[in-house]
């Protein structure tokens, strides 16, 4: 019989497990109409699949474990027009994959930091902006949006103009039902980087899908672990305690993947076929020790993700096995 390694599937059992015992299942949510937009508040479980990664080693019914699916990624100029999306092919295979198991799919908007930066500075813009990416949207018959800044921060003023492109973003995605998301910092590092997202920004948003990831060295107790329970901990503290998001819009971010202490990555399914154990955290691969997230760990962070979020969004769909 085949083991199942896949960490969708582990939370997929583990958040099933949460539920208790006769828990009516939860009810549809109504058809919003255009004057009256309902945001979605249901638990969810949210993939990216990036245009670099071949959809046909991905099996059809892996999709069905989740909610949301970002196709990553649609790029901005500074001026607000779109660079051609890679790989549409692609684009068109994973879309098609994610509907027929009843998935919601949105695009990813990202791109190099000083790009948004010159963007979002100047209003027309970021009108261009809004007004292409919706668009696509519409052309496309998407269900939303991810906006993947990384990072707006205060020491340059884009926490200012980062806030005035998410809500005209959100205002023209809302007034169509179409749902905005954005990927945001762990915050677990004070500077500018965690102030540059500024809680107004809240009430356009959806949710918010916190990378609780790429932390080497935070966690004192496990310095190698880029991506602890410890640091999802302090995460959840910061975006609800200090910043008071409410737990609704929390989506808890976990890795697919492992790093070396140098940094470099290797995703969880290179690391398992190359012997790695699927519940314990780290493996020696290339003669390099990797700390990754096993199932142990895993079913503890979707725990966490019910007890102080409302979902979980792992980086990326094809890393898992």
């Amino acid at each position: 019989m085949k083991s199942f390694k896949t960490l969708v599937f582990v939370l997929f059992l583990a958040i099933s497990a949460c539920k208790k015992g006769g828990e009516p299942a939860p009810k549809a949510q109504p058809t919003p109409t255009k004057t009256s937009y309902l945001s979605d508040k249901s638990f969810k479980i949210v993939a990216y699949f990036p245009s670099y990664q071949n959809p046909d080693s991905v099996d059809v019914n892996k999709y069905k474990m989740i909610t949301h699916l970002f196709y990553a990624f649609l790029t901005p100029t500074a001026s607000g027009s779109l660079n051609a999306l890679p790989q549409i092919a692609r684009f068109n295979q994973v879309v098609n994959a994610a509907r027929s198991k009843g998935v919601k799919v949105g695009i990813s908007v990202s791109g190099a930091n000083d790009v948004f930066v010159a963007l979002a500075a100047n209003a027309g813009s970021r009108t261009n902006l809004v007004k292409n990416v919706f668009a696509f949207v519409k052309a496309n018959n998407l269900d939303g949006v991810d906006l993947d800044w990384e990072y707006p921060r205060t020491t340059d003023g884009s926490d200012a103009t980062y806030a005035l492109l998410v809500k005209e973003l959100s205002d023209t995605l809302h007034n169509n039902n179409k749902y905005l998301s954005a990927a945001v910092t762990p915050a677990v590092y004070a500077g500018s980087v965690r102030d540059g997202f500024r809680p107004e920004n809240f009430q356009y948003l959806d949710f918010l899908n916190i990378m609780m990831y790429d932390g080497l060295g935070w966690d004192k107790a496990a310095l190698k672990q880029h991506s602890s329970y410890n640091m999802s901990v302090a995460s959840f503290d910061i975006w609800l305690n200090t910043k008071g998001l409410n737990k609704e819009k929390a989506i808890m971010g976990i890795p697919s993947y492992g790093r070396n202490s140098a940094n470099a990555s290797a995703g969880y399914r290179t690391l398992m076929a190359a012997g790695a154990k699927s519940n314990i955290d780290s493996a020696v691969y290339n003669a390099t020790v990797y700390y990754y997230n096993g199932t142990k760990t895993v079913k503890e962070k979707a725990m966490l993700a019910k007890q102080r979020g409302n979902g979980i969004m792992f980086w990326e769909f094809y890393f898992d096995t």
